[in-house]
C-alpha cells in the first residue's frame, strides 16, 4: 500500500512482517516500524482517518485477517474491549517508532541489524528469513556493501548463515547480545501494552 492511498481495509497479520517505511524524493526508502501477528496495518483508522499516511512493504510472506474501514468503524463504537486493545497496540507501535528512531542515532549497525534480525524471527517463528541483503539495506537505510560487511561480522561470529535470498540465525542468544538495548526494550514495552504477545 502506497502513502495516500485510500484507506479501504485493516489487516491483522496471523503470520509474516509488514513494514511501515518512509519514501524520499529519489525514491530510497527507510524502515520506521514493522507490524506482526501483535497489531495490524491502518491503524490510522483507529483516528478516522480515511488515507494511508505510509507506505507498507510485505517483508516476510503470511496470513491475515481483512476488516473493511467501516467494520473497524463500527467494532470501535460498540465494543469497548476491541477499542480497548486497539489503543493497547497504537500505544505500543508508537513506542517502537520512538525506540527506533533513537536507536538509528545511537547505535552500531551491526548492532541494528541483529536487533532487525531478531524482531523479524519474533513474528515469524522460524529461524530461516526470506529476505536478501538488498531488503536489509533497504530497511537500514544504508548501501548495500555496508550491510554486507555488518552481516559478515555477524555470520563469521557463528550468529547468522547468509544464502542467496534468505538469512538464517544459527545462534539467538548470541544475536541478542550482539543487538543493542533496544530489542529487548521494545520487546518489553510490548508485552507491557499487549501481554499475551510472546506466551
Amino acid at each position: 500500500m502506497d502513502a495516500d492511498s485510500s484507506l479501504d481495509h485493516v489487516f491483522f497479520p496471523h503470520s509474516g512482517v509488514v513494514s511501515v517505511v518512509a519514501v524520499y524524493a529519489d525514491g530510497s526508502i527507510i524502515e520506521m516500524a514493522t507490524i506482526g501477528r501483535e497489531g495490524c496495518t491502518g491503524m490510522q483508522a483507529f483516528f478516522g482517518a480515511k488515507i494511508s499516511s505510509v507506505r507498507l512493504l510485505v517483508q516476510i510472506p503470511g496470513s491475515a485477517a481483512k476488516m473493511p474501514r467501516a467494520a473497524f468503524a463500527r467494532a470501535m463504537e460498540s465494543m469497548p474491549s476491541f477499542r480497548n486493545l486497539m489503543s493497547a497496540y497504537i500505544h505500543a507501535f508508537l513506542e517502537q517508532v520512538l525506540v527506533s528512531v533513537a536507536c538509528n542515532g545511537a547505535h552500531s549497525l551491526k548492532q541494528r541489524l541483529a536487533r532487525w534480525l531478531l524482531m523479524m524471527r519474533d513474528r515469524s517463528d522460524d529461524d530461516a528469513l526470506p529476505i536478501t541483503q538488498d531488503l536489509l539495506a533497504q530497511m537500514l537505510g544504508v548501501q548495500r556493501p555496508t550491510i554486507t560487511n555488518a552481516a559478515g561480522e555477524l555470520e563469521r561470529a557463528g550468529l547468522i548463515e547468509r544464502g542467496r535470498e534468505q538469512v538464517t540465525i544459527l545462534d539467538r542468544q548470541g544475536l541478542t547480545k550482539a543487538s543493542c538495548e533496544c530489542y529487548q526494550l521494545v520487546r518489553t514495552r510490548i508485552a507491557f501494552h499487549l501481554p499475551k504477545t510472546y506466551t
